[in-house]
């Protein structure tokens, strides 16, 4: 069992126009404050990040946020955090959120929100950590990014390991339980055999 502690959420800056995926980031702000699990986020307070900080802060859960120097600025950044670190750059940030996190969930958001979750998901594959990764799929969002997975494993560009390194549901008390589940992969064998 993985302790899930920590866990630092990737998603949209905007709301989108879909009142499940807000009705879901609210859902899993209230399940992280009663289960004593920290968010680690981007630090906005605007879109579905906003919705998930306020609504974990709202039910007296801890917040932290990570936020490069470039983006703080007032209308953008979220003030009532129970820590909010500053970065040089979005580099250190990604950084730093993998470092602070015990776990990943990605919600919906868009480009910045697959280039997070693609990132630390070829971590994981290439041994740089071995914390579980989420997708959570409200409403049918990522079921294409799914069929695209699918495919690239029919097509060879993606082996079947590497694909059940995401782990998806739609229900958060569902994922998180995958995720407390996840057995850590052993390192690539082209890894293993340089450090032996």
């Amino acid at each position: 069992m993985n302790n899930l502690n920590t866990i630092c959420v990737f998603c949209g800056s905007s709301s989108g126009n879909d009142l499940k995926i807000t009705e879901a980031a609210k859902r899993l702000g209230e399940i992280f404050a009663s289960r004593k699990i920290t968010l680690v986020y981007g630090a906005a307070k605007i879109g579905v990040m906003g919705t998930l900080a306020k609504s974990v802060l709202d039910n007296k859960g801890e917040v932290i946020g990570i936020i490069p120097n470039f983006l703080k600025k007032k209308e953008v950044v979220h003030l009532g955090l129970t820590e909010l670190i500053t970065t040089e750059n979005m580099h250190e940030r990604k950084l730093k959120m993998q470092e602070a996190s015990d776990g990943f969930i990605a919600l919906p958001g868009g480009m910045g929100t697959l280039e997070e979750l693609f990132e630390i998901i070829t971590w994981l594959q290439l041994g740089l950590h071995q914390k579980p990764i989420g997708l959570l799929n409200v409403n049918g969002f990522y079921d294409d990014l799914i069929n695209l997975l699918e495919n690239m494993v029919q097509r060879g560009f993606l082996s079947i390991d590497n694909y059940h390194l995401l782990l998806v549901d739609s229900k958060p008390e569902l994922l998180l339980q995958k995720m407390e589940e996840f057995k850590r992969p052993d390192l690539p064998k082209w890894l293993s055999e340089d450090k032996a």
